[in-house]
């Protein structure tokens, strides 16, 4: 990149860069290169991208006023995050919204955010409507409402600023896509925190994306199979159905990184895609080598990632239960029931704060207080062990942990000694309640298609392999897992398979 260009990006991506400007500026960058390539849909250049944004703006200002918040419930597409932008462009806040989301969760999501609008379809939007005033929000202002995927109750509206979802960016912009051709394929929802992130950091760094609407694992493969895309994005369930589909049976020799976030990647699966993939082309021989695989740890509260490790090709390190090091302008705390932080291999709740922590929840000042300190702290709700060189190692979620005759047991532990056999696939665990112990774990199982293995052999093989009070009492083989829309597997709705 010449002294210019990154003149140019300067100016563009770190002054006052919002959503309501985002694509514009964007376009100012990148003009006329590819922005995206979308299954069934065609390609976008960034110009194309911000005369859509502008279009559609003029169109949404007609029926809104500033502040007005626009549940953008579209079918899952890159034309969401573009409705988004324009949304903010015109002044109102988007809230977008899964398809996936049941009829009943997106009426909650309406009401809750008492919005002015929904928009569906834009080809229903005027775009002969006068032109609007571009919006010029502050970056400290909240730009977006991002609902919660509801996997233990009812979704709440987390409030997140400009500086939270794009302020952090600019950085992105210096990838050096001038040295070679990337193509990076996306298949999550839009109405995601992490599929927003991902597109909008991919955008930023002019890395093209191919969006495909809807995960299918076969249809994933044979995309970067055929067109020799280098780079992919997903989440672990994501990963486990492509290896179950035949991974290993695809030439993935094309892709240079791996990526994934949004839930916990069993350090085996990242090494085996690591391996699918290579890290250089040598001319006669072709791609040689393996992957690099990069996780993030974030969550909707944190307008995305505040950690993240990668695993270079070949290194045995940068996968396991660290979340990684800390993306600057944050800081961890670890602390205990008493909020005491505690030391080096203590057990704890993980706190952060940084320039993504959301301003609250909507319409929640209760859940607002429990969720963030006076301070400014957000309390994750994940419990994290102290490692070293300021690390943490994931452990579970607080909600999530099962208290079993007085001792207390993380599912996530439970799940990864069931997935460790070689016929399962995914596993999932739960508390029930139970008389003597007051509750006790209980796991469904995914297996490997055409596999004989029962719910009593595995878990004599947990058994064998766990302390009597963790080792689940009752394993279900099942066809499926109820999930969210980014593959989330959601445990409330698991206990109903052992009522």
């Amino acid at each position: 990149m010449t002294f210019n260009q990154l003149r140019r990006v300067d100016i563009a991506l770190r002054r006052q860069l919002t959503l309501a400007n985002f694509a514009e500026r964007l376009a100012s960058v990148w003009g006329g290169r590819l922005l995206v390539t979308e299954y069934g849909a065609g390609e976008l250049s960034y110009d194309q991208a911000a005369a859509k944004v502008v279009q559609w703006s003029n169109g949404i200002a007609a029926l809104i006023s500033a502040g007005d918040r626009v549940v953008v419930a579209t079918p899952n597409s890159y034309d969401q995050l573009l409705l988004c932008l324009a949304v903010s462009r015109a002044g109102g806040l988007p809230v977008p919204v899964n398809p996936q989301m049941r009829a009943a969760e997106i009426d909650h999501v309406v009401a809750d955010s008492g919005a002015a609008v929904t928009i569906s379809n834009p080809d229903h939007l005027d775009t002969s409507a006068v032109a609007c005033e571009a919006a010029t929000p502050d970056t400290s202002e909240v730009a977006a409402l991002f609902y919660t995927s509801g996997t233990t109750g009812k979704p709440k509206g987390a409030a997140l600023t400009h500086r939270a979802l794009v302020g952090q960016m600019s950085m992105a912009a210096l990838w050096p896509v001038q040295l070679r051709h990337d193509e990076v394929v996306v298949a999550l929802p839009v109405a995601h925190i992490m599929g927003f992130a991902s597109l909008i950091g991919l955008a930023t760094a002019a890395l093209p994306v191919y969006f495909m609407g809807r995960f299918r694992a076969t249809a994933v493969l044979d995309t970067i199979e055929n067109r020799r895309s280098s780079g992919f994005v997903g989440v672990p369930a994501m990963y486990r159905m492509m290896l179950e589909a035949g991974a290993a049976d695809h030439d993935l020799r094309s892709i240079r990184v791996w990526m994934s976030g949004a839930d916990v990647m069993p350090p085996d699966l990242a090494r085996q895609f690591k391996s699918f993939g290579a890290s250089v082309s040598v001319p006669l021989l072709g791609n040689r080598g393996q992957a690099a695989f990069v996780e993030g740890y974030g969550m909707v509260e944190v307008g995305g990632g505040v950690a993240a490790k990668i695993s270079p090709p070949f290194l045995p390190v940068g996968v396991g239960e660290t979340v990684g090091f800390r993306l600057p302008g944050y800081r961890f705390r670890v602390v205990d029931e008493s909020e005491d932080e505690v030391s080096m291999g203590g057990l704890g709740e993980l706190w952060v704060r940084g320039p993504g922590v959301l301003e609250g929840y909507w319409n929640a000042p209760a859940a607002t207080a429990d969720a963030i300190t006076d301070d400014g702290w957000l309390r994750t709700g994940d419990l994290v062990r102290v490692g070293p060189l300021g690390t943490v190692m994931f452990c579970g979620r607080r909600k999530h942990t099962i208290k079993s005759g007085g001792y207390s047991v993380y599912p996530l532990e439970v799940e990864t000694v069931l997935e460790e056999h070689p016929d399962v696939v995914e596993a999932a665990v739960v508390g029930v309640e139970d008389d003597k112990l007051g509750e006790v774990p209980v796991a469904a199982v995914l297996v490997r298609k055409r596999s004989k293995v029962t719910g009593d052999e595995l878990m004599a093989w947990a058994a064998e392999r766990l302390a009597a009070y963790k080792a689940p009492r009752r394993v279900v083989i099942v066809d499926d897992l109820p999930r969210t829309g980014t593959e989330k597997v959601q445990k409330d709705r698991l206990a109903e398979l052992f009522a």
